[in-house]
């Protein structure tokens, strides 16, 4: 048996243990998978309310804290800025897990904030291999999505963490962005993330912005993320009317898909939630009444089963995503894809061939694009058909679970 394929223990790090986004969802699905193949799983976060239980060391995980919005008065704020910068009971309790659990390789997911890299402090004194995968721009733009507000932005990539202070890309604030350029530096002065052996890129894109900051580039390994079709029946006929599954909040584009709904005339369903809802609901009634239904958070089967009634998904981001597992779900389902053209995005869809992509904020471009789909039902279909071949054969999860190891290994 080769070192690639025999069983390991592995302990997987994230600050949250549910499924929150896509990070989590990924982290969960990948530790399924795991121990199918045999090997034995941990998990290390911070104490949450919502956390899968039982969680088996829960006991040694730092105490809850709420970042958004800001803890309230001096103190409390005072004492969650020093713990996005260095968490000592982050450290203390992850090398209490190590040393019980005795892992082969230590997986790293998102630690920042309220974990801090102070984890890898306790992973580098134990001697354990350690992976980092990235599932933001984080370790290059101080405010996660290379966003200057509302306008697309690589200032800190090439000119310093400093970049978002001075432009206060957080919310606008002075001191909260203040708060993240001063966390940003600290790290890369420190070179706090120098105890990861290798970092995991979902995406070339983002491959290439890490690269481009200096983020290690030596240690920059790109691993696609991956979708178990065999859990995932395609759709059998011709769907009808858009579908949307995502976060909603505005970099997301949701309120272009709603505009282009709109001016196309047709059906929306969207799935999923966040701090837009109210306002994109809003919006929806003014501009498009009675063709956009909100769905809420689904379950991954009543999720499947709404991908696959829809004739088209759209991914109207206005932001660099990385590699959504929103794309990939649509394509296990047998839906082709509407997309935009930034971040990683245009890695994932053919136009043609599963998909058509579109420039981001331009409803009457989007409108056009899945208008015309929507207009030969039969087309997009078999335009589905190919994004399911395509993941079926280039994300598959034995394929994924070949590359990660070689990662770890």
């Amino acid at each position: 048996m080769t070192v690639a394929s025999r069983s390991m223990r592995v302990l997987h790090v994230n600050k949250f243990l549910y499924r929150r986004g896509g990070a989590e969802g990924y982290l969960l699905d990948l530790a399924e998978l795991q121990r199918a193949h045999g090997d034995e799983v941990a998990f290390f976060g911070m104490t949450h309310p919502e956390n899968d239980t039982p969680q088996r060391y829960g006991e040694h995980f730092p105490a809850y804290v709420e970042l958004e919005p800001a803890p309230r008065g001096p103190l409390r704020r005072a004492a969650a800025v020093g713990r996005m910068v260095y968490s000592p009971a982050s450290r203390r309790g992850l090398a209490r897990v190590i040393s019980d659990f005795k892992p082969d390789v230590v997986h790293m997911h998102n630690i920042y904030h309220q974990l801090s890299p102070s984890v890898l402090g306790a992973v580098r004194a134990a001697g354990v291999r350690c992976v980092l995968t990235l599932h933001d721009y984080k370790l290059a733009c101080p405010s996660y999505q290379l966003l200057d507000g509302h306008t697309i932005c690589d200032a800190c990539v090439t000119h310093g963490p400093w970049q978002a202070a001075r432009r206060r890309c957080k919310d606008g604030s002075l001191g909260a962005s203040a708060v993240l350029s001063l966390e940003s530096w600290a790290h890369r002065t420190t070179r706090a993330y120098g105890g990861v052996d290798a970092f995991v890129s979902p995406s070339r894109f983002l491959a290439g912005i890490m690269r481009r900051a200096g983020v290690f580039p030596e240690r920059m390994r790109v691993v696609n993320h991956f979708v178990d079709t065999a859990a995932v029946p395609p759709a059998d006929r011709p769907g009808s009317g858009v579908v949307y599954a995502g976060r909603l909040a505005r970099e997301k584009g949701v309120d272009t898909l709603i505009n282009a709904a709109a001016d196309g005339g047709f059906r929306v369903d969207i799935a999923g939630d966040g701090p837009a809802r109210s306002a994109l609901e809003a919006l929806a009634a003014e501009r498009a009444p009675d063709r956009v239904r909100f769905h809420g958070r689904l379950a991954k089967p009543a999720l499947h089963a709404l991908l696959r009634d829809s004739a088209v998904a759209a991914v109207p981001s206005r932001w660099h995503e990385n590699q959504p597992m929103a794309v990939l779900e649509a394509f296990a389902c047998g839906l082709p894809v509407v997309t935009t053209d930034l971040g990683g995005l245009p890695e994932m869809v053919e136009p043609g061939a599963d998909g058509a992509i579109v420039p981001a904020d331009d409803p009457a471009a989007l409108a056009g694009a899945l208008g015309e789909l929507l207009a030969d039902p039969e087309r997009a279909h078999e335009m589905g058909r190919a994004g399911r071949a395509k993941v079926v054969r280039d994300f598959a999860p034995e394929t994924h679970l070949a590359r990660l190891r070689e990662v770890y290994t």
